[in-house]
């Protein structure tokens, strides 16, 4: 029988790496824009950071998939952890001086965002070969709680830095990077590819994660309509609940609630994960999901007080976190070893490339209809989503590797066939 994850030193090390990372990359997301604006008291400006960083994650999400089936994993996330470091800190010695100029402020968003390509999908992989499969769904679940406390906290820590000085916040992000580059340091185990991917750019290896994904009905379904769709339909609910429970922007309290729930309840669904066993029930959670999420947006249509609002939202995201969990629990087991990178890659690429036109639906939707109509179109969204991922065969026939596939998930603390031996800290 497997040690608990609590003895597991590697994970330990991993989970903290995470968190020091985590905290540094909240802080430092918040004062970027706030920095622009009070350089240049150009909002535009302010939001074009944000928008250089999503386009350079969706731009580069797939190659980093195939650079971590190329490289060892843990090398590859210490020289992630050390070039971030190396961008933050110019930034932060820029801003301590008093000037940061815009090409500056880009080429740190944008270096940020490309090496985290980079590093999650290494990161996952690592955590593949230090956390045994029958533990997957519980380690997952920590790395979720984690994530999800630093998202409540991190962006007030950056706010209160920032108010103190600009360069305060960067400077925590150098801070965690620093100890998280030493805690990926300390981890024993190493994570190689026993077939090591070709070039990062061959059209082959870029898509060579969807093609695995495309080959199991289980996963191609989940990820198209739970991934894709759920994902697009639920940012236009949320944005739609914030812009009415608003007011439409006259106020910001009753808005404001039901997002701050929304955020609790991811917290709350990956804290209950553990107990729920979500790879085991993975699909039985995401029906839950689903139908929940059709039911909230029903109600959404004639609710008036924020506090309902809020709770309905709260559930159907920690629901969605759980299920989430389950999934990507289920995907990190039947991947074969020497492709979990692309694959995890590939997976979140379909999962995110939406998103950012969600909260465009819903104000599409909200300007054109009203809300008790838009909250209506996006219920039905919804409902169709929530049918297939009910009664469509692949989904209720589970996953399983393609024939001749196994899944060669080693223990923990184990070297993986072709791993590269080398001393503890190198």
């Amino acid at each position: 029988m497997a040690a608990p994850l609590r003895s597991n030193r590697d994970f330990r090390l991993l989970w903290m790496s995470g968190f020091f990372a985590v905290l540094g990359a909240q802080t430092g997301a918040l004062a970027l824009p706030l920095l622009v604006l009070k350089e240049t008291g150009s909002a535009v400006q302010a939001g074009a950071v944000g928008t250089v960083s999503v386009g350079a994650v969706l731009i580069t999400m797939l190659p980093g998939g195939v650079m971590s089936d190329r490289v060892e994993r843990r090398r590859l996330m210490r020289l992630c952890d050390a070039g971030s470091l190396a961008a933050v800190t110019a930034l932060t010695v820029a801003v301590w001086y008093g000037h940061a100029p815009m090409a500056l402020v880009l080429l740190a968003a944008t270096a940020g965002a490309v090496l985290n390509s980079v590093y999650a999908p290494a990161a996952f992989g690592l955590m593949r070969a230090v956390v045994p499969p029958d533990q997957m769904g519980t380690a997952t679940a920590r790395l979720q709680a984690r994530t999800s406390t630093v998202r409540l906290v991190g962006p007030l820590v950056g706010g209160a830095l920032f108010g103190v000085h600009p360069a305060l916040p960067f400077a925590a992000q150098a801070v965690g990077l620093l100890l998280s580059t030493v805690c990926v340091a300390l981890v024993r185990t190493r994570s190689k590819a026993r077939t090591r991917a070709g070039s990062v750019f061959s059209r082959r290896e870029l898509t060579a994660g969807l093609t695995f994904l495309w080959q199991l009905p289980y996963l191609r379904t989940v990820l198209l309509v739970f991934g894709l769709g759920m994902n697009f339909a639920f940012g236009a609910l949320t944005f739609t609940a914030l812009s009415v429970f608003s007011e439409h922007g006259r106020s910001g309290l009753g808005g404001g609630f039901v997002i701050t729930c929304v955020s609790a309840g991811a917290l709350a669904g990956a804290l209950l994960a553990p107990r729920l066993g979500p790879d085991r029930h993975a699909r039985a959670l995401i029906v839950a999901t689903c139908w929940a999420c059709v039911l909230t947006a029903g109600a959404l249509a004639w609710l008036s007080s924020p506090l309902a609002a809020g709770l309905l939202c709260a559930l159907c995201m920690c629901l969605a976190t759980i299920a989430s969990i389950g999934f990507l629990s289920t995907l990190l087991i039947v991947t074969p070893e020497d492709r979990v990178g692309r694959v995890q890659s590939a997976a979140s690429f379909l999962s995110s490339v939406v998103q950012p036109f969600g909260p465009l639906a819903g104000g599409a939707l909200l300007t054109a209809l009203g809300s008790r109509s838009a909250f209506g179109v996006i219920g039905c969204v919804l409902a169709v989503s929530a049918l297939v991922v009910t009664f469509a065969p692949s989904v209720r026939s589970g996953a399983a590797p393609p024939a001749g596939e196994g899944t060669g998930a080693p223990g923990p603390g184990s070297e993986p066939a072709g791993a590269a031996r080398a001393r503890p800290g190198d």
